[in-house]
């Protein structure tokens, strides 16, 4: 692996940029920073998505997820699921945000927060990478933040309309996915409105040999599906200073049920298929309601103000079966009850910050503020209104001040934020199959400085060195945790376990802009004393590992533009990490697939042929991974696949795209399959073969 993995980096060195930042020749502001700054002047690797390249991989991905590991390889490969277990971040959980409006739930990661807005709605997506508590909890592995569109500033009402049908090489009947879009808006100065819906529907998936993909009864899929997005954004700015703005958002994904899984030969190669048939329980869903009000004041006290109410109220159905976890003898003696889990999270939270440049010292900049979230989450089985997780409120207050002088080329930053957090939990019985044992309630309480410090310098002619430390924090998944007591006896206020994960990161790197080029290369490690680990049992079911854990990693962008008309470049990313498997305090054993990425290489190559026809070929590589234990089953054999994308805009007419996925037909089991479950015949999952995309789209 080592081999290839030096020989794509050296392809990628002699291409050097157009990554996120590359795409678009204008400066790029990221906001998620909470003191907005160019991503290249950060201490730390950042990128930001722009619409048009967000549209692009669209056109060429499951899912905003998949899209985004184009521009971000450290990210784990897509699972093409509905549900995003085991996909990490730079080895580590990311915090999803809509225009900072929190979508993660780390109170009990039911792994669905990569679905809780349609891309249709999405200006531009910014990308920090590795631990930071900028945003508050739960970005222990980056801050993915989703700005949602902007109205149009013409003074004139804006609509846009598109559609889009999606078909297997093969063209099977029930293998189709339409999707429809519109939107409208205007800017009249004083008040600017938004309002955008979204509706798709999605068939069977097939793989390269033709075979469907087979279903994910259990954690759900986004196969066999609906969705529906409903967008709306009001803005009004009674005067020069101030500006007033209401966001919402639904989002609603439905499953059909039309199919059940049919189970493949792992040890033999074959993968897991679907069949028709009746899905036991209720379909597989998630439901998002996301509210904000943002108020910007310019001019307060030398300085600008900004405060932000929200609220979030999320809901996901899991299939169902007839798990071992799920048995009662009281209800079910024979031990074949049928049983399907939900999880159910509610937030409200407070955002505000005071942000000045009118100090004593020239160039300093400071913002202060405090931010207030209120979770309270529950995870509950639909069948037997049995409580499988209790209801759970987590409370924190955070005040925070983040500093930054500028020098001229030299650039310091720092800041700190103090963590104040209480878990508050009743008395609570956890499931037969955990012994039934009565768990005490209680209140334990945390509170945890956490710092950051980074520094940036111009060299000269667009090189820029950079260098920070931070720290990141999240709870660790109570839920699990909770539901998982099977021993007498037990308190919430004396679970070591719920102790909250700490994370933190060192990073070194250099950025160069200038000219054609566009280009980065960091590292960076990433530790943890009381990490926090996966761990599938025997159905499948994951419980939570607090062990040390080390990361380190080496990331690189490259773009150029190699003629007026023609860019070319990729991203390379190479993790390893490690945990401590017997209590010494020193990591000895590979972390596995469900909380690690593979070293990944992307390539593309992209040409504007007229004014009016762009033509891109890229390709995503997945190197072969060992994982040094001894159960070589788990190992991982990589691939390559290669897309193509055509944008003819005719002008009057609209614009036609055109995209073909996994173009050379290649076959293969994903990443989570071969790495996590490599023997359950019923998660031995085949990737998407050969997909040929249509969309039409006009603004008028």
């Amino acid at each position: 692996m080592l081999r290839s993995i030096l020989m794509g980096g050296a392809a990628l060195a002699g291409l050097l940029p157009v990554s996120a930042a590359a795409q678009t020749t204008d400066e790029v502001v990221v906001t998620a920073s909470r003191i907005e700054r160019p991503a290249e002047s950060l201490p730390y690797a950042a990128d930001v998505i722009g619409e048009d390249a967000l549209d692009v991989q669209m056109t060429l991905s499951d899912g905003l997820v998949d899209a985004i590991s184009r521009f971000a390889p450290s990210f784990s490969p897509s699972r093409q699921k509905l549900s995003g277990a085991g996909e990490t971040f730079r080895g580590r959980s990311p915090l999803y945000l809509i225009d900072g409006v929190p979508q993660s739930n780390p109170l009990r990661d039911g792994s669905r927060d990569g679905f809780t807005i349609d891309p249709s709605v999405i200006e531009r997506v910014e990308i920090i990478y590795g631990a930071n508590a900028l945003q508050g909890v739960g970005a222990t592995g980056g801050v993915i933040n989703y700005v949602t569109l902007s109205p149009p500033e013409s003074g004139e009402w804006e609509s846009r309309l598109s559609a889009s049908a999606t078909a297997d090489d093969g063209f099977h009947g029930d293998g189709y996915a339409f999707r429809g879009t519109a939107s409208t808006g205007i800017d009249t100065g004083a008040v600017d409105v938004l309002a955008s819906a979204a509706a798709e529907t999605r068939g069977a998936f097939y793989d390269a040999d033709g075979n469907r993909i087979g279903v994910d009864n259990t954690q759900g899929d986004i196969q066999d599906s609906q969705s529906l997005n409903l967008f709306g954004k009001v803005g009004w700015e009674p005067d020069a200073l101030t500006r007033v703005q209401l966001m919402a958002n639904l989002f609603e994904l439905d499953g059909d049920g039309d199919y059940v899984e049919l189970p493949g030969d792992a040890l033999n190669g074959v993968p897991t298929s679907s069949v028709r048939g009746a899905f036991e329980g209720e379909p597989v869903n998630n439901q998002t309601r996301t509210l904000s009000l943002d108020i910007h004041r310019e001019a307060v006290f030398g300085g600008e103000i900004m405060v932000q109410a929200y609220y979030q109220d999320f809901e996901a159905v899991y299939g169902g079966g007839t798990f071992g976890t799920f048995q009662d003898p009281a209800i079910d003696p024979d031990g074949n009850l049928f049983d399907q889990s939900a999880n159910n999270s509610e937030k409200f939270g407070l955002r505000g910050s005071w942000l000045t440049e009118d100090l004593p010292v020239d160039g300093l900049r400071m913002v202060i503020g405090a931010d207030f979230l209120r979770d309270e989450t529950f995870q509950e089985l639909v069948q037997t209104g049995r409580i499988w997780v209790p209801k759970t409120e987590f409370i924190s207050i955070a005040p925070f001040v983040q500093l930054e002088q500028d020098f001229g080329r030299l650039r310091l930053s720092g800041g700190a934020r103090y963590e104040i957090a209480e878990l508050k939990v009743d008395d609570f019985q956890t499931l037969a199959s955990y012994g039934a044992p009565m768990v005490e309630g209680g209140s334990p309480s945390f509170d945890e400085l956490i710092l950051n410090a980074g520094a940036s310098f111009d060299v000269t002619g667009g090189l820029t060195l950079f260098g920070s430390f931070s720290e990141g924090f999240t709870m660790a998944d109570v839920g699990r945790i909770l539901r998982g007591v099977d021993q007498p006896g037990q308190s919430v206020d004396g679970l070591l376990n719920l102790e909250p994960v700490l994370a933190d990161n060192l990073e070194a790197g250099v950025n160069y802009k200038a000219g054609r080029f566009d280009g980065r290369i960091s590292v960076f490690r990433s530790e943890s004393d009381l990490g926090q680990r996966l761990q599938a049992d025997a159905d499948g079911i994951f419980s939570v590992r607090r062990e040390r854990t080390e990361i380190q990693g080496l990331e690189a962008r490259l773009d150029v533009a190699a003629t007026e008309r023609v860019d070319l470049g990729g991203s390379l990313a190479v993790l390893e990490g490690e945990f401590d498997s017997d209590g010494d305090d020193e990591v000895d054993t590979d972390l596995g697939g469900s909380n690690i990425s593979p070293a990944r290489l992307n390539l593309y190559v992209q040409g504007q042929v007229t004014s009016s026809l762009l033509l891109r070929a890229q390709t995503a590589t997945l190197f072969d991974r060992e994982f040094g234990n001894s159960e070589p089953l788990d190992d991982f054999d990589g691939y390559t696949v290669l897309d193509l994308f055509a944008r003819w805009d005719t002008g009057k007419t609209g614009m036609f795209e055109l995209g073909l996925r996994n173009a050379l037909d290649e076959d293969y089991i994903s990443y989570y399959s071969q790495t996590v479950r490599p023997t359950d015949d019923t998660a031995y999952y085949a990737g998407r073969g050969r997909t040929i995309t249509a969309q039409w789209s006009k603004t008028f």
